[in-house]
């Protein structure tokens, strides 16, 4: 088995993350991939994982490996591709890790539409909040919310998001409806994420600020927030997509309108080594055409 092949087997394993998963993507047998990878590691004189009857743990070395393992495997595919005059037809399969709330707001009816114009394409979507490791855990690409802070990828900005603040008419007829940021001191507040301290910021003219607000509730999941302040249950801060129903049909209502700090980017982002990748390249540009 040549090299290429041996990194394709062993790539698929850490995407996998079992033997038995990956043999199944490949379509090969379980003691088949064992093998090689086994063959691929006496080769080398290294240990790529270490095994255990529960799970596989990648080895420092074998980290590196994958990393250059995936960049020599997509200049093989896109050399290919030009090979056989497929560059202007993406063929392959995306793994696209994206926010849950934002995937379901969007990407059901865009998914479709884009898998339609290209047919030669599949898309792998796991949606999740956290920022996932694109390189470590074998992604394509990212959807990401805010600011982005691992300088080693590729970011293309897709659209802004806008966030509001905003409360149950019920809540505010008890409570009583914020003016200012500092009223927010004696609010129920319930804020995204789970640091125990949590700050909102505000604008206000030349006069930014920033304020640590508290509740009884906080999640990292807006659509959670979305139904515990329509419940009552407090002010949240959230992007619009996650709120537009609620505050069309008033169940909840914007409060400190002209406060809000400036909207948020919705980015793409995706390794160096995907920055030739046809597939990969036409999921970014069908999403700024459509969002845009």
């Amino acid at each position: 088995m040549n090299p290429f092949e041996e990194m394709r087997i062993f790539a698929q394993v850490m995407e996998s993350g079992s033997f038995t998963a990956a043999a199944d993507k490949l379509g090969l047998s379980k003691q088949f991939v064992s093998r090689k990878l086994m063959e691929l590691e006496q080769r080398l004189g290294v240990r790529l994982l270490n095994r255990s009857t529960r799970r596989l743990d990648v080895t420092p070395l074998g980290q590196r490996y994958y990393e250059a393992a995936l960049r020599l495997l997509s200049e093989v595919e896109q050399v290919e591709q030009g090979i056989s005059g497929q560059t202007s037809e993406p063929r392959g399969t995306i793994r696209l890790s994206a926010p849950l709330s934002f995937a379901v707001a969007h990407l059901g009816s865009l998914l479709p539409l884009f898998l339609q114009r290209y047919p030669g394409v599949s898309v792998e979507v796991d949606l999740s909040d956290r920022s996932v490791d694109l390189l470590g855990e074998g992604y394509d690409l990212a959807l990401r919310i805010g600011v982005l802070e691992d300088s080693t990828l590729i970011a293309r900005r897709i659209a802004t998001v806008e966030r509001v603040y905003c409360a149950s008419p019920a809540y505010l007829a008890q409570r009583g409806t914020p003016t200012h940021p500092e009223d927010l001191r004696n609010h129920d507040c319930l804020p995204y994420g789970h640091s125990r301290q949590v700050q909102w910021r505000f604008e206000s003219g030349a006069k930014p600020m920033a304020l640590e607000v508290a509740g009884r509730m906080r999640a990292n999941n807006g659509d959670l927030l979305r139904d515990a302040a329509i419940a009552g249950m407090g002010i949240t801060y959230l992007p619009t997509f996650i709120l537009a129903d609620a505050l069309k049909d008033g169940r909840l209502v914007k409060v400190l309108e002209g406060f809000e700090t400036e909207p948020l980017a919705l980015s793409a982002v995706y390794p160096q080594h995907r920055q030739g990748s046809r597939p990969v390249q036409a999921l970014v540009e069908f999403l700024r055409e459509q969002m845009q």
